[in-house]
């Protein structure tokens, strides 16, 4: 039983296994048979895209080809014209190369005849000077200075006022040049005119802290004294205390310390030397931004730091009440100026100009003048020689070598020259403008008078009822005449008499 349910089991897988086989033969040859049909069916979609590609690529072949075709004839169609007008322009260049020609032949002609003519004349004239010679009996050169003696006899008189007359016209062409110059120089370089004299007092609040400065048996003061080196006057004179000293350094220092201790209020020799060591420190630093200032203003960069703090210095320095550091900058601006009208080197004449007085930041201190201190000052931080030699001509210590030493003088006269500018403080200043208004004002008819331009210029109005055009002229004549009687002043005053009428109606 088990033997024949065994061969059943094996016979039934058989017939399955085979059953299955024929299934999936017979289904993979139904499938393969879909695919094959698909790729076919693409394959011919494929083809005929491709056709429609290249039948469309050959039309625009074809439309690129004729517009080719179109453009190459009309190439040739342009380059056969221009072809043709080279043609006619190199006939035209034959010909005109062939009348050239022949002008120049006709030309070289000329110039033979011309020569030959030229031959004749010389040989002619050569025998008429023979003729003459042998006729007055003397050389060509005898005769010629001769003829040059007798019209130096008969126009000597002449030639001497003609002779006068030119160098008198020269001068004052240059005058009047060198004016112009000066003028434009000064116009440019807008500066303060009136300087203050650098004050050395101290203001105090009151005259009981002079007890204070002093101290006990002088020890304030003495303390004060040793520290900078100045000499402090504490005298009747109300509110304030004087410092004296030679160098401006120091007295500034004295200055700035004894300002601060009269705020603080505690003086002693501790906080003195306290208050001098911080004041010194603070000088330092306003002496480097003075020179930075100076420096950057004249736009001058390649100056060493010890010799911008040198110039710095100059900012404590007077000359006969002029700030020197000041005057150094107005000088480099003027002598660049005048450069520059001249067509010499404005940067050496600005350079020289602003150094020019730097052996007067040390000058205290060094023996020599401050012409030859600058001079070794600015050798040893290597200025240029040329620079040197213009600054150290100012005062004609030395002979201008170049343009820009007689430029750098002549600034340096310009810039002390102005008025208000030196030997001055503000208030005689004002003064001598004041004196100027009521010199004018005295005149019998002058209505008021203003002072203008530093005292250059007086403008004096007239009262048009009593005073007429002729009498205006004699008025402007008569204040200049008083003024050069009992004023004294640099350079000129223009005075400028207005005589104006003015008539109002009202309509109603």
């Amino acid at each position: 039983m088990t033997l024949t349910t065994l061969l059943v089991g094996v016979v039934s897988l058989g017939v399955g296994t085979a059953l299955g086989y024929y299934a999936r033969q017979t289904l993979l040859r139904r499938r393969s048979g879909t695919l094959e049909a698909r790729v076919q069916k693409k394959q011919e979609q494929a083809k005929e895209k491709a056709q429609k590609i290249i039948k469309k690529a050959k039309k625009k072949a074809d439309k690129i080809k004729e517009k080719a075709k179109k453009e190459y004839r009309k190439k040739r169609d342009e380059i056969s014209k221009a072809d043709k007008l080279l043609l006619k322009r190199e006939h035209k260049l034959d010909e005109r190369f062939s009348r050239l020609e022949e002008k120049e032949s006709q030309f070289k002609q000329k110039v033979r005849q011309l020569k030959q003519l030229e031959n004749k004349l010389k040989k002619a004239q050569k025998d008429v000077n023979r003729k003459l010679q042998d006729v007055a009996g003397m050389s060509k050169e005898e005769a010629k200075r001769q003829l040059m003696d007798n019209l130096e006899q008969q126009h000597e008189q002449e030639i001497l006022a003609k002779m006068r007359e030119l160098e008198q016209q020269g001068w004052e062409k240059y005058e009047e040049k060198a004016k112009e110059m000066l003028a434009t120089a000064i116009q440019k370089c807008s500066v303060d005119q009136a300087q203050e004299i650098t004050t050395t007092t101290v203001s105090l609040p009151d005259d009981d802290i002079k007890g204070r400065i002093i101290g006990k048996e002088g020890r304030n003061i003495n303390a004060l004294e040793k520290e900078t080196g100045v000499e402090v006057v504490v005298d009747d004179t109300p509110g304030v205390v004087v410092i004296s000293g030679f160098d401006p350094i120091r007295r500034q220092v004295a200055k700035t310390a004894l300002e601060s201790l009269i705020e603080d209020g505690r003086i002693q020799p501790s906080r003195i030397e306290d208050e001098v060591k911080k004041a010194e420190n603070e000088i330092d630093e306003q002496i480097k931004k003075a020179g930075q200032a100076a420096v950057y203003k004249v736009e001058i960069a390649d100056l060493h730091p010890k010799l911008v703090k040198l110039l710095g210095r100059l900012h404590y320095r007077t000359s006969f009440g002029q700030n020197v550091l000041l005057h150094s900058i107005e000088t480099a601006f003027l002598a660049q100026t005048l450069a520059s009208e001249m067509g010499a080197r404005p940067e050496v004449a600005k350079k020289a100009g602003l150094l020019h007085d730097i052996g007067k930041a040390v000058d205290h201190e060094v023996e020599g003048s401050h012409v030859n201190i600058g001079m070794r000052i600015l050798n040893k931080f290597g200025i240029e020689q040329e620079v040197i030699n213009a600054m150290r001509s100012h005062h004609e210590d030395y002979p201008a070598e170049n343009v820009e030493a007689t430029l750098v003088q002549a600034a340096d006269a310009i810039s002390g020259a102005r008025p208000g500018a030196r030997k001055e403080n503000v208030e005689e200043h004002l003064e001598r403008l004041e004196e100027l208004e009521n010199l004018a004002c005295s005149f019998n008819g002058v209505r008021k008078a203003w002072a203008l331009h530093a005292g250059r210029e007086v403008r004096v109005f007239v009262k048009p009822d009593q005073i007429d055009d002729l009498t205006s002229e004699k008025i402007a004549r008569s204040i200049a005449d008083k003024m050069e009687k009992e004023m004294s002043y640099p350079g000129k005053i223009k005075i400028n008499v207005i005589r104006e009428k003015r008539v109002t109606e009202y309509a109603t």
